[in-house]
């Protein structure tokens, strides 16, 4: 067993949510220096399906409920992701693409700086997932 800052696989999922005007929702991340954008999204609890991963940390980031309109894929990377602590992973991420069907758009300051829908085709060039948004469009 491993214990301590060794790298580590991570289950995650993550949501394009679209507004009635074909906008993305993204979030602007807190915990970073740097402006980074995003999905709404974060790593799997123990039980979690990939889709309740997603429904869970949409709501907790965003404050929307969300209904799947269909999967987007499976995602990873050639590297490893390294967060402000140190920690590094490789990451599987579970991509959906919904759309919101309650809640009330707010922010989660401890996850989110901003958030804001953008047109797929004007979202901001610091966006973290230039590969899915590719395959969004």
């Amino acid at each position: 067993m491993r214990v301590g800052h060794d790298p580590i696989i991570l289950n995650a999922a993550a949501a394009f949510v679209r507004n009635d005007s074909g906008q993305v929702l993204l979030l602007r991340r807190a915990d970073r220096k740097e402006e980074v954008w995003g999905l709404p999204g974060g790593m799997m609890e123990v039980g979690e399906s990939a889709e309740e991963t997603m429904r869970r940390e949409v709501q907790e980031e965003s404050g929307l409920q969300v209904v799947v309109d269909r999967f987007l894929g499976v995602y990873t990377k050639d590297r490893l992701d390294t967060y402000p602590n140190g920690d590094r992973a490789h990451v599987i991420l579970f991509v959906f693409v919904c759309h919101p069907c309650g809640g009330v758009l707010r922010v989660d300051s401890a996850e989110a700086a901003e958030l804001r829908y953008f047109d797929p085709g004007g979202v901001p060039s610091t966006i973290r997932h230039q590969d899915i948004l590719r395959d969004y469009l």
